[in-house]
């Protein structure tokens, strides 16, 4: 199937094209940013050899619906979406950290307590619990933002202001705006039968100094979703959860020998696991917005997206 893995755009007044790990971004003249969310698969910030077909369509339209149902509670970047795959926003320079928040010991940071450490970035973290178990309260754990290639890194609220990375007066201004997003997240999540479990929130400043929400949120990509229904009845058994998230595809790696370290070759996803991801993604896509996926023409996508992008420049 067609899927877009990159692009080499060239629009009017184009100034540079950044390409992350997903996503491929084009200032227009240092005022706009078009933002395409490529079909690429990255699980522990590696980038896989083949896309995933739909998988750009998906966090973009979840990205973009989350935009507006959070925008009366943090201000965003977002200005248009003119095709499926790309959002249009205002140029902001960006956090050099990721705002990570977790309501439930999962992921990483089950992984780190099962290794026995009782903190993590620089927050102490209860005895007792076992995977899964919700937090009294929901903690945020940053990382750094990692430059393509490396790896994110497990950063304390105490070392980004020891570093500078961020002020104290701007800091403050992030945690307030995650604590906020993540329990709108919880409460829309709650509405559609499912668990927000963690989730990360990356925030930039624009021209005038205005702290927003920027990228992606609230996705199968930067989230974690359980199903509610039967989540305690699971835990009392001992069971894993039935989730909604990227952590599908981390499990088949790690059972397939990968976790993107040094010497470690990247597994062949066949084109029926390829196949099996992209279902998987349009079931998280119509669990979590509660509505059926509608499929884009994908016969010729970055051809779609081109004409799609100038038409709105155009317009403007």
């Amino acid at each position: 199937m067609n899927t877009i893995t990159t692009t080499n755009f060239n629009f009017p007044n184009q100034q540079s094209v950044y390409h992350g790990k997903v996503r491929e971004v084009y200032n227009i003249n240092d005022d706009l940013l078009v933002m395409v969310a490529t079909d690429r698969l990255s699980a522990f910030d590696v980038v896989m050899p083949k896309g995933i077909p739909y998988k750009g369509q998906i966090l973009n339209q979840i990205a973009t619906r989350f935009m507006e149902l959070t925008s009366d509670i943090v201000p965003n970047w977002l200005i248009a979406t003119p095709d499926p795959s790309v959002a249009v926003g205002h140029l902001c320079e960006p956090f050099k950290v990721e705002m990570v928040i977790r309501g439930y010991l999962a992921g990483h940071s089950a992984r780190e307590y099962a290794l026995g450490k009782r903190m993590l970035c620089g927050v102490v973290l209860p005895e007792g619990l076992k995977e899964n178990d919700k937090f009294p309260t929901p903690i945020i754990t940053p990382s750094t933002k990692a430059a393509n290639g490396e790896h994110d890194e497990d950063i304390s609220r105490e070392a980004i202001l020891a570093q500078g990375i961020v002020s104290e007066e701007d800091y403050l201004v992030l945690e307030k705006y995650t604590r906020a997003l993540y329990q709108r997240g919880t409460e829309i999540a709650a509405s559609r039968g499912l668990i927000l479990v963690d989730t990360k929130y990356e925030f930039g400043k624009t021209k005038e100094g205005q702290i927003v929400l920027i990228d992606e949120i609230h996705t199968p990509d930067s989230s974690r979703y359980f199903y509610a229904e039967g989540y305690q009845e699971r835990q009392d058994r001992g069971e894993a959860q039935k989730q909604l998230s990227k952590e599908f595809v981390r499990q088949w790696l790690i059972a397939n020998g990968f976790q993107g370290k040094d010497g470690q070759e990247i597994p062949e996803m066949s084109d029926e696991y390829i196949a099996t991801v992209s279902e998987r993604y349009i079931e998280l896509y119509e669990n979590i917005l509660g509505e059926k996926f509608v499929k884009a023409d994908i016969s010729n996508i970055n051809d779609r997206i081109e004409k799609n992008v100038l038409a709105y420049l155009k317009g403007i």
